[in-house]
């Protein structure tokens, strides 16, 4: 998508999850081969999502639904331990090789497919085709086409080269792996995987009710161990009061909390205090401006620089997440090894913004209060999805802030499926309120 994001803030991520006090509050995970004493299969997770998956293939969807439920069906070669080391997942391990220009993966020999089907070198080598196929509508391709060569080494042995080395390169292959001999030669928008997906991870697909819920069930023959969890249901609810309320009758276990809830829902409820832990850290997803550059007017980088210095962070934090965040200077958090603390900063000045403005040609010529370039005003509309009240308050004090650099916003709030799917798969949108990770 050709787009710029403008990090508006990032936010402390904070839970409620469905524990008795008793218990340790933690989320369940999936065994890797060990036994635990006294440890019991069964029972069900219940967690709620704000709006519909658009498919379940992973690496042709983009949309945070999508990818919850997708995490848990995939597996990649690698992936991110908790600690954000890269450690082994389909691969047992591999070696740098060819002075960092190399890496050979050695794959686990026990992994099947949820349909029995071994997992095996030509699904790799099927995956990394399929990525950079200019027919794949993928947004993940860039890293895949910087492989100079693939080779198969043998059945469980794969060796991908680079013509210079590339950092990225070792954790890029965390990208799920596909099943060749399900989509081989097959159109991808049309494969029945979209609605009944077939992977090698914890669970596998049982049932999807449009609208309503995704259930995934334990997989029995993970070659990590069996999930303690029977079930994992994902219920649709478009509204974050009502996940709330959901939460409290029981109906779900697990959800991540507005500030306001964190703030003055929670301590106060005798039912939640007694039901419930929570945690708060910091999380790796900030809220964030998105320009579509497609729309002359965000080419120019001094309008979105203008547009920067008068969007007031710390009102915003303080004010619509009663303090529970910091500025984002970036999509990485502080404390994290890819985070840089003096990159540019953008901090609250209208003057600033007024005078970019004026440099990349906009001026109020008629006094109506909106700057204009070659008789175009600067006008457009801001989006973001329903059931988010923060992300809606967002737009509401931008919309006020720019307003005094001479801006018009109006702003559009829409329901979660046509959001994605009408506006901004499609890129029919000015600029969005949204969050990534």
């Amino acid at each position: 998508m050709i787009k710029k994001f403008l990090a508006v803030l990032l936010v402390l991520s904070v839970f409620g999850c469905g524990q008795k006090k008793s218990d340790s509050g933690s989320e369940p995970e999936v065994s890797r081969k060990r036994d635990i004493p006294n440890a019991v299969y069964g029972d069900a997770v219940v967690v709620s999502m704000l709006g519909d998956a658009s498919g379940l293939i992973y690496n042709i969807t983009s949309d945070s639904a999508s990818h919850d439920v997708a995490d848990k069906i995939y597996n990649g070669l690698v992936k991110y331990d908790k600690n954000l080391n890269i450690v082994g997942d389909l691969a047992d391990s591999w070696e740098i090789v060819d002075d960092g220009k190399g890496i050979i993966f050695h794959l686990n020999h026990d992994v099947r497919w949820h349909d029995g089907k071994p997992f095996t070198a030509d699904d790799v080598e099927f995956t990394y085709k399929f990525m950079i196929d200019d027919k794949t509508p993928t947004s993940y391709d860039a890293d895949f086409r910087l492989v100079s060569k693939f080779e198969v080494i043998d059945k469980y042995t794969v060796k991908v080269s680079y013509d210079e080395p590339f950092a990225p390169a070792l954790i890029s292959w965390g990208m799920p792996m596909l099943p060749k001999h399900l989509l081989q030669g097959q159109d991808v928008k049309k494969s029945p995987l979209l609605r009944n997906p077939v992977g090698t991870g914890p669970y596998k697909f049982l049932e999807w009710k449009a609208g309503d819920s995704i259930t995934l069930v334990a997989n029995d023959d993970y070659f990590l161990g069996r999930p303690y969890i029977d079930r994992y249901i994902f219920r649709i609810i478009p509204d974050t009061a009502t996940t709330f309320l959901e939460l409290l009758n029981g109906s779900i276990d697990l959800i991540s909390l507005s500030p306001l809830q964190w703030s003055k829902q929670t301590d106060s409820n005798p039912r939640f205090k007694n039901q419930y832990n929570k945690h708060m850290y910091l999380a790796s997803s900030y809220e964030y401006v998105g320009y579509n550059q497609n729309k002359p007017m965000f080419q120019d980088k001094r309008v979105r620089q203008a547009l920067s210095y008068a969007t007031p962070k710390k009102d915003i934090i303080n004010g619509l997440q009663f303090g529970l965040g910091v500025e984002a200077t970036g999509p990485y958090k502080p404390g994290t090894i890819w985070y840089n603390p003096n990159v540019k900063r953008y901090d609250y000045n209208i003057d600033q913004a007024k005078k970019l403005l004026a440099e990349a040609g906009y001026k109020d010529t008629n006094g109506d209060g909106i700057v204009e370039k070659d008789g175009k005003p600067l006008k457009f509309e801001l989006i973001t999805n329903q059931g988010n009240s923060v992300r809606t308050s967002i737009c509401e004090v931008l919309q006020k802030s720019w307003e005094k650099i001479g801006v018009k916003v109006d702003i559009r709030v829409l329901e979660w499926a046509t959001f994605i799917n009408e506006y901004i798969n499609k890129q029919k949108y000015d600029a969005v309120v949204l969050a990534g990770t």
